[in-house]
């Protein structure tokens, strides 16, 4: 059967909401962070990187979000999450653009406001100086222009999914975790497709699923 070696607030809930829409039986193995929000030494008998997602199917180990995403939609989804002919570009895009050039962006952006809060006191407010012009001079105007791609496209989607069919596909399985990461740092950044896009991922009963299954999930807002 197949194994969703699941880290709590990561990557793999987006592996959770695509098996529960796909109704397939899998089990949960779960791992915690520690303190410090680092995953646990175990799950690096899994992964050597320990990181997650990672799946096991049998005598198949797999981790990364896309190739996991891909893996199971090639062998389980018996027609679903298919994006529409005219969508398959979009869907390819969106699929690969989110760990490629958004979430490298939000990871910082979270990052550096960790960097701010366990500094220590005395040279706290310097840090706080250096940190804002990063952010204001580099980080949020790149992340502006990457909302403003988001939200553009997402007004000209008739369903609302990326890839302009009537059901979620690989991109909207991919995306969605970023834009609840960037939602909880920054929400005027986004656009008001862009929200809309996030709760209607949270209002479907699989998502809600997944939730259930997976356990607290600090960026669902349910």
């Amino acid at each position: 059967m197949l194994i969703v070696h699941h880290l709590n607030d990561s990557r793999s809930q987006r592996v959770l909401w695509l098996l529960e829409e796909l109704d397939i039986a899998y089990e949960i193995k779960k791992y915690q962070r520690t303190p410090q929000q680092l995953a646990p030494e175990e799950l690096k008998a899994v992964n050597p990187l320990g990181t997650a997602p990672v799946i096991t199917d049998g005598s198949v180990t797999l981790a990364e979000s896309g190739a996991v995403i891909e893996y199971i939609i090639r062998k389980y989804a018996n027609g679903k999450a298919q994006p529409p002919e005219s969508g398959e570009v979009d869907d390819l895009y969106y699929t690969h653009y989110t760990e490629g050039s958004l979430m490298p962006l939000v990871v910082n952006r979270l990052v550096l406001g960790l960097v701010v809060d366990k500094a220590p006191f005395f040279i706290r407010p310097l840090i706080s100086l250096l940190v804002s012009q990063i952010l204001s001079r580099v980080l949020d105007p790149r992340l502006k222009l990457h909302a403003a791609l988001i939200e553009t496209h997402l007004s000209r989607s008739s369903t609302g999914w990326f890839a302009g069919g009537d059901e979620p596909t690989s991109a909207d399985y991919m995306i969605i975790f970023a834009l609840e990461a960037w939602s909880g740092l920054c929400p005027d950044m986004l656009g008001s497709n862009t929200k809309a896009f996030i709760e209607r991922v949270h209002n479907r009963p699989a998502y809600k699923r997944s939730i259930e299954k997976g356990g607290p999930y600090a960026f669902a807002r349910l």
